[in-house]
């Protein structure tokens, strides 16, 4: 037997050990089911994190903590599912930081545009003592914040015209997400922003009430929006995290041991959601070219970037010291 396959035999062991282990401290439990929504598709981003999370929770603790998945907003929108588990009729969701942070106002430090150089230096912040600190934030709303998935750097789409800079947004109709941030930024780069939910949005392309949106590429990609988007720039203007989100009602009823898992298994659920999408993202775009979506790879960034000012101006200071601690955490 060689090296790697003793290494890998004794991995196999130690994680029946800790699974046999783990099992030990469920014997007394009774079964619990939590359901997880979210309000995207099966092939989104979100949805992998949750069947990770599934997997993962299931496992550890010998199947006394069940999960269910709910996906396509059958629960609800991300605000309502929000407000569902502040009462405790929804018990967790992958939810997107920008309505998160309706409840949270700090949280929205992480929509500031052009905030992030790169996924690893969000995740460097995100994954620290900044990010957990905002996570811990969510409790003084009855929420438990666990763990950032993401849905990663948005880019902008429309169904009018190739957007090479800022004077090319101009007059456009896009949809933002309800978050001042987003609507202020796109409002300084020259659109009509449009704050609405997901679920109205897809029908308000398909209906062409709104010219256009942002979002990551996984997101244009898994809901087709080539159908009614025939240009796409690669802005990256936010880096977007999601969170895995609980109830506190329901995270309080949880014994220490369940409570544990849960934590430690959407942690590795987001890095797991993280790693997919990094792979997927070049197939996803050579899908998109080939379904006839036009895309401007090499966008005019520092005009962007100069063009936002005002939005830093206005909110830079709105966030506590979160803003220039995180750019001292990136230096």
């Amino acid at each position: 037997m060689n090296g790697f396959a003793r290494s890998t035999l004794a991995l196999g062991v130690s994680l029946a050990m800790a699974t046999a282990a783990n099992a030990s401290e469920f014997a007394d439990m009774e079964p619990v089911t939590l359901r997880l929504a979210h309000v995207v598709n099966k092939q989104d981003g979100f949805h992998i994190a949750a069947t990770k999370f599934e997997e993962l929770v299931e496992a550890r603790t010998d199947g006394k903590v069940d999960i269910e998945i709910y996906p396509n907003a059958t629960l609800g929108d991300e605000r309502t599912l929000l407000e569902g588990m502040q009462i405790g009729t929804v018990e967790m969701g992958v939810i997107t930081n920008g309505p998160v942070a309706n409840f949270v106002e700090e949280m929205a430090v992480f929509e500031l545009p052009f905030l992030f150089p790169s996924p690893q230096a969000a995740y460097e912040v995100l994954d620290g003592p900044i990010g957990q600190e905002l996570l811990d934030k969510l409790g003084e709303v009855n929420l438990k914040g666990l763990a950032y998935a993401e849905r990663g750097f948005r880019n902008l789409t429309n169904s009018v015209r190739p957007v090479n800079a800022p004077e090319d947004i101009d007059g456009l109709r896009i949809r933002v997400m309800e978050n001042p941030v987003y609507t202020d930024t796109f409002r300084e780069l020259g659109a009509n922003a449009v704050p609405m939910a997901w679920t109205e949005a897809l029908t308000a392309m398909q209906q062409g009430t709104i010219d256009g949106q942002e979002n990551p590429v996984n997101v244009i990609h898994s809901f087709k929006l080539y159908e009614t988007q025939n240009h796409m720039t690669l802005s990256r203007h936010t880096y977007a995290p999601a969170i895995f989100v609980m109830g506190m009602p329901v995270w309080n009823e949880l014994p220490q041991a369940a409570q544990a898992v849960i934590e430690e298994a959407a942690q590795e659920a987001a890095e797991h959601e993280r790693r997919v999408n990094a792979e997927m993202e070049a197939e996803q775009l050579a899908d998109l070219r080939e379904a006839g979506m036009a895309i401007v790879e090499e966008p005019d960034i520092a005009a962007f970037q100069s063009a936002v000012d005002p939005v830093y101006e206005q909110y830079g200071d709105q966030f506590g010291d979160y803003l220039s601690r995180i750019r001292e955490a990136m230096q």
